[in-house]
């Protein structure tokens, strides 16, 4: 499976689940009630109440998440045997100012978490791919690495004729590891 944005989770049998995004809906609700409460004088019912609509609101964004990440992984080790995952590097990743509001906003790291946890508890097979095991980058079909692959381009062509898209290519790449791995 391919981690990504817009869609979290995508299989190699072409089965992908789309992401809750949970602070993105909630950011205006969220930033009217920080504003609110910025406005309300230190120490009074007033904040106090106040603060509590601001947790309730960080609550939910938490639950939202939680809860999908719970329904995906649990799917995932209760559909398939075999498991492959990437090491991501989550916290490089959230260096790239214009992608780390989404990144945090999805929970991969949770997502490898609860997949292990319950891999572990049903029996499957977990395999995590190296860092720097080119998913993305390599041909699924005749083993070519394309060396220049922007984030903006979401189909992946090769020389030998193949045109996928890109994370349903990643995600058969996990697959192909899986099956030529020893286990």
């Amino acid at each position: 499976m391919d981690l990504g944005i817009n869609s979290l989770v995508h299989t190699s049998d072409g089965v992908s689940f789309l992401s809750p995004k949970p602070l993105k809906k909630s950011l205006r609700a969220l930033a009217r009630a920080n504003r609110r409460l910025s406005r309300k004088e230190n120490g009074s019912k007033a904040k106090g109440k106040q603060r509590l609509k601001v947790q309730k609101i960080h609550l939910r964004i938490a639950n939202i998440r939680k809860d999908a990440l719970h329904k995906i992984s649990s799917y995932l080790t209760s559909q398939y045997k075999s498991i492959a995952i990437e090491d991501l590097n989550v916290s490089g990743m959230l260096k790239n100012h214009k992608l780390s509001r989404a990144i945090s906003d999805l929970g991969f790291y949770e997502l490898r978490r609860q997949l292990e946890y319950k891999a572990k508890m049903y029996g499957n097979n977990l395999v995590v791919a190296d860092r720097f095991f080119p998913s993305s980058k390599m041909c699924s079909s005749c083993g070519g690495i394309k060396k220049d692959l922007s984030l903006k381009e979401r189909l992946y062509t090769c020389p030998c004729g193949i045109s996928l898209d890109r994370d349903l290519n990643a995600s058969l790449n996990l697959r192909n590891l899986i099956e030529n791995s020893p286990s």
